[in-house]
């Protein structure tokens, strides 16, 4: 499956003002990129990039006084299976996890856990260890809150989205997250493209989307499992920009003084054979 996909932002600003960009694929996807991901700005600005303390690719920009607009498009190669299912995927004593797999059992900046923690063990104490409990903690969440895109609010915690029941994607992966982790089984936030494939189109605005990840051991060994609490199905054609401990390790874009948003617009379309010869001629 091939994937046409990329956005175009734009931000005034009313001096010079730094800024960094988490608007790059991670670089496990690399390999499938059939066209350059490049970050274009208007007006120019020199960009320099290096991978942040969780691999991600961050670009570091000091963005001019007045309007700067950063835009991509790009074509992807995707393997078009749906999330993986491993339903006998255990869970890992904490003793036994590795070192860097520990940061994401920890409490975080909207992943209160303390605030938490009491409801987890009487809500899925008993659940089955493993997968069917991590499902079962995605369900809870995917219940608990209803989506409502004219209800973003970027400080809301999970305990907060707990209790006012009401969110976006990033709220729905931040009460699965503090549930997974008051539960002793790591969860990683993760944002990137998520296109309508695979189903009936939305009417929704495209927009970049949030999941999470679980770390059990599966049919082939340890590793992450993808989750996704707002939609509670596999899905096709995930493309990972950034992981972290939360939406704040995950900022597609954090501006160093004030930085009103223009523009938004993010698209992402598997492509067929068709339009493929016509990029080719």
């Amino acid at each position: 499956m091939r994937i046409r996909t990329g956005y175009t932002i734009a931000f005034d600003t009313f001096g010079p003002t730094p800024m960094l960009l988490l608007l790059n694929v991670r670089p496990e996807r690399r390999r499938d990129l059939m066209t350059p991901e490049r970050i274009t700005f208007d007006p120019p600005v020199e960009a320099r990039q290096h991978l942040d303390e969780f691999g991600n690719v961050r670009t570091r920009i000091l963005a001019p006084a007045g309007r700067i607009t950063m835009s991509a498009d790009f074509l992807i190669d995707d393997c078009g299976e749906p999330d993986i299912v491993a339903a006998d995927a255990r869970q890992i004593p904490v003793q036994d996890l590795p070192d860097d797999v520990l940061v994401y059992l920890l409490g975080s900046r909207y992943c209160d856990t303390d605030k938490l923690s009491n409801t987890a063990w009487q809500l899925f104490g008993n659940a089955p260890e493993g997968w069917g409990r991590v499902q079962a903690i995605v369900d809870y969440a995917h219940e608990r809150i209803r989506f409502d895109y004219q209800q973003a609010d970027s400080t809301r915690s999970a305990h907060d989205g707990h209790s006012q029941q009401v969110g976006v994607c990033r709220d729905f992966a931040h009460l699965a997250i503090t549930l997974c982790r008051c539960m002793n089984i790591p969860a990683r936030y993760a944002t990137g493209y998520l296109g309508d494939i695979g189903i009936p189109p939305v009417p929704d605005p495209m927009d970049f989307s949030a999941w999470f990840e679980v770390y059990l051991n599966g049919p082939q060994g340890p590793r992450w499992y993808t989750f996704d609490a707002r939609h509670n199905t596999p899905r096709i054609g995930r493309i990972v920009m950034a992981y972290g401990r939360d939406a704040t390790d995950c900022a597609i874009t954090t501006s160093f003084g004030p930085a009103p948003l223009a523009t938004f617009e993010v698209h992402t379309d598997e492509v067929d054979a068709a339009f493929l010869l016509g990029q080719a001629a």
